[in-house]
């Protein structure tokens, strides 16, 4: 019986801590929803406007916002009785960009295309049911089109996220759909309709468009590239105004130079951890793969992102064995 007791006791144990852990997992997942609710450094919400944007309790945002207020992730104004992004969330965000030069040549890059396609350039990451700007590139004669470094798109109503989510091994992205129709089902009836059609054009032709999806008067073309640094699928994106490009302009005079510039991104990425940071960067060209690829294939779930996996050896997406 003693034995048998302490076999107990220790399963008890067990689960308390697991229930434990689980409830933690809750709190910083409901924290993060609330600083998601800033979507700029001057963003000043109250806690009902919090409530309202990631659909938590009120009472619940007021302890998370007073607990982050303690923490200097976000500050107070008691004049406005409102909340904006504090010092500690800016020193954050502004230590993991120092010395990411790697974004400056991106966003080069991604300017040379925006010269020759009157559109806006995206180099975008995802942030779970959205994509996040980190890079973009405007021409000057892009009538309606209006982003900027930072700015959220929906995952759902965009090329972007409909060239991620194809862009995914087919299990995780099931889980993340599934996800999406808890969560926001009104996304998921945009998304799951296309999916399979998304993932069968993606690898036999190495993007995705989406045509009127997110406007009427825009169509949109993305290409994912894998990222070893963020160890998760990125994407290049541009829109066009659908009155200037149709699909079959689309198809004909835009993927061929997004392809071009996914595959020397792509390059950009794979050699991210190497010269590619240090300060003798500029006296060195840029890598370019020599190969067609467009899309990697992974493997080993990450913990911390649906659908990031490390990858394998480079793969080209048009290859007709089955695997991305």
């Amino acid at each position: 019986m003693g034995r048998r007791s302490e076999r107990l006791s220790k399963q008890g144990m067990l689960a308390s801590d697991l229930a434990g852990e689980g409830d933690v997992i809750q709190v910083v997942s409901r924290a993060f929803d609330v600083l998601r609710c800033f979507e700029g450094h001057e963003a000043r919400l109250g806690n009902l406007e919090i409530s309202n944007r990631c659909g938590l309790p009120r009472s619940t945002v007021s302890r998370l916002t007073h607990t982050l207020t303690r923490m200097g992730q976000l500050v107070y104004l008691p004049r406005d009785q409102k909340y904006r992004i504090g010092p500690s969330a800016v020193a954050m965000s502004t230590s993991m960009m120092r010395g990411l030069q790697l974004r400056n040549l991106i966003q080069l890059r991604l300017q040379d295309v925006a010269e020759q396609l009157p559109g806006t350039v995206g180099f975008v990451i995802p942030d779970r049911f959205h994509l996040v700007y980190l890079e973009f590139a405007r021409a000057a004669n892009a009538l309606g089109l209006n982003s900027s470094t930072g700015s959220r798109i929906a995952m759902a109503s965009t090329a972007a996220g409909h060239a991620y989510t194809a862009a995914l091994d087919v299990d995780v992205g099931d889980a993340l759909l599934a996800e999406m129709e808890r969560e926001i089902p009104e996304g998921a009836k945009l998304l799951r309709p296309r999916l399979e059609t998304n993932r069968r054009f993606l690898r036999d032709h190495g993007y995705v468009i989406a045509c009127g999806l997110w406007s009427p008067h825009i169509n949109g073309l993305a290409v994912p590239l894998w990222s070893p640094q963020y160890q998760t699928f990125v994407v290049l994106t541009i829109g066009l105004l659908s009155a200037m490009y149709d699909e079959k302009r689309l198809h004909n005079e835009v993927a061929p130079r997004l392809l071009e510039l996914g595959a020397v991104i792509g390059g950009m990425l794979e050699g991210a951890d190497g010269d590619i940071f240090s300060n003798r960067m500029q006296s060195k060209p840029l890598p370019v793969p020599t190969h067609n690829n467009k899309i990697i294939k992974t493997e080993d779930k990450n913990e911390l992102e649906a659908g990031a996996r490390r990858p394998r050896p480079a793969r080209s997406v048009r290859a007709r064995d089955g695997r991305r």
